[in-house]
C-alpha cells in the first residue's frame, strides 16, 4: 500500500513572529537605545525600525516619562513591572497616546529590557480603576436625592394604603396589600443605594486576607454555593492588606455569590476557585495622590460558568447593569466603590467556561498581629 507523504511546513523565523504580534514591542539596550522593534512599534512611533535603532528612547517619549524610570527599576530589580495609563504622546505622534506598559528584563542579555505597549482605545482612555470608581460615584448624588424625594412620598402612599385597607372589601384589600408591598420593595432598593452616598473615610486595619477568604468560603459552602466545589490557591506568604474587614467580606461574598449564580444550582461540575498572589510589578495612578501606588496583593475569584455577555462586560461595574432577571444591578457597583475606597482596583476577564474577577490591593507595611482563622 502506497504511503501518502505528509508535507511539513517550516516554522516561521523569530522576526516574522515578532512582527505578527499586535502590540508595539521593542528591545532597549543598556545605553537606553532601541536595538529592535516590531511592525506595531513602527506604526506607533510612525517611523521605521532602521530609524528607531538610531534613537535613544528618551528622544521618542515625553520628557520625564515614567517609562524611563520603569526601565531603570527593572534593571535594578531584575523583575518585570506593569504600569497602567501612561501618556506617551508627543507632538510628532499625537498628543494623547495613553498606553499600559509592560516592562521586563531579557534574561539572556543582562541590561537589555523588553517593553510592550498596550494602547488604549478612545473609549477606554479612562483608567480601569477610575472608570469603576466613576461608575460607583455616578449614583452617589442620585442616592442622596432618592432618599429624600422618594422615601418620604412613599411613606405617605403606604400610610394611605393601610388606611384604605381598613375600609375596603376583601377583593380590594389585595390591591392595597400590593401597594404596600411594592412601596416596601422600592424603599429597600433606595436603602441599598444610600450606601453610595456614604463619603466617610474607611476605617482600616491590617487584615489577613486568607482569614477573610476562609470566612467567605464557609458562608458560601453552607448556603448559596453548597452544590459547588470551592478550591483554594493561596500564597501563604502574603503580607496583610490595610482594609476594613467587614467591607472586604462584603466584596468577596458578593463576587463568590455572583460566581455561584452564574454557574447555576443545577450545573454539574460547577467550580469556584479562590486564589491569592503577590504581584510586585503592578502600580496605578490614584486620585489625590501624585505618586503611583503599588498594588501587589492580588485576590481572584474564578468560576467555570458560561461567562459574561460581550454587550454587558464594558458596563459591568455600572449601577443598574445586570443580566439577572431579578437583579438590581447594584452589587458590582458597590464592590467597585468599596475597592476604590481602599485604593485598589477590580478587573474582570471573561470567556465561556472561565470568568475571573481580579482585585488588586495595597498591602499593610507594619507588623501583623497574630490572628486565627475563625
Amino acid at each position: 500500500m502506497e504511503r501518502r507523504r505528509m508535507t511539513r511546513l517550516a516554522p516561521p523565523d523569530n522576526q516574522a513572529v515578532f512582527n505578527a504580534l499586535p502590540h508595539p514591542i521593542f528591545l532597549v539596550a543598556p545605553d537606553d537605545k532601541i536595538i529592535d522593534a516590531n511592525s506595531a512599534a513602527e506604526s506607533f512611533f510612525d517611523i521605521s525600525t532602521q530609524f528607531l535603532r538610531r534613537q535613544p528612547l528618551k528622544a521618542l517619549v515625553p520628557f520625564g516619562s515614567p517609562l524611563l524610570a520603569l526601565i531603570d527599576q527593572v534593571r535594578a530589580s531584575g523583575l518585570p513591572v506593569n504600569e497602567y495609563k501612561v501618556d506617551l504622546g508627543t507632538p510628532r505622534i499625537g498628543g494623547d497616546r495613553q498606553v499600559d506598559l509592560h516592562v521586563a528584563p531579557l534574561g539572556e542579555a543582562p541590561g537589555h529590557i523588553v517593553v510592550m505597549l498596550q494602547e488604549r482605545s478612545i473609549a477606554d482612555k479612562m483608567d480601569r480603576q477610575l472608570t469603576h470608581r466613576s461608575a460607583a460615584r455616578s449614583v452617589t448624588a442620585l442616592a442622596a436625592m432618592l432618599a429624600h424625594e422618594i422615601k418620604n412620598p412613599l411613606s405617605g402612599i403606604r400610610g394611605a394604603a393601610q388606611l384604605l385597607e381598613q375600609s375596603v372589601g376583601d377583593s380590594d384589600r389585595t390591591l392595597t396589600r400590593l401597594i404596600c408591598d411594592e412601596a416596601d420593595r422600592i424603599v429597600k432598593l433606595v436603602d441599598r443605594m444610600e450606601v453610595f452616598s456614604d463619603q466617610r473615610p474607611v476605617e482600616r486595619e491590617p487584615v489577613n486576607i486568607h482569614v477573610v477568604l476562609e470566612h467567605v468560603k464557609r458562608l458560601a459552602a453552607s448556603g448559596f454555593a453548597r452544590n459547588l466545589t470551592i478550591h483554594e490557591e493561596y500564597d501563604p506568604s502574603l503580607p496583610p492588606v490595610l482594609a476594613n474587614r467587614d467591607q472586604l467580606v462584603q466584596v468577596l461574598l458578593n463576587l463568590v455569590k455572583n460566581a455561584a449564580e452564574a454557574i447555576g444550582p443545577d450545573t454539574a461540575g460547577g467550580e469556584i476557585v479562590l486564589s491569592t498572589a503577590y504581584r510586585p510589578g503592578v502600580r496605578m495612578a490614584v486620585q489625590g495622590n501624585k505618586e503611583r501606588v503599588s498594588l501587589p496583593l492580588e485576590i481572584c475569584v474564578r468560576d467555570n460558568g458560561p461567562g459574561v455577555a460581550d454587550d454587558i462586560r464594558p458596563y459591568l461595574f455600572d449601577a443598574f447593569v445586570t443580566s439577572k432577571a431579578q437583579g438590581s444591578g447594584l452589587g458590582l457597583a458597590l464592590v467597585a466603590k468599596i475597592v476604590g475606597d481602599h485604593g485598589g482596583i477590580i478587573e474582570c476577564e471573561s470567556q465561556p467556561g472561565r470568568t475571573l474577577f481580579r482585585v488588586l490591593m495595597p498591602i499593610y507595611s507594619g507588623e501583623m498581629p497574630d490572628e486565627e482563622i475563625d
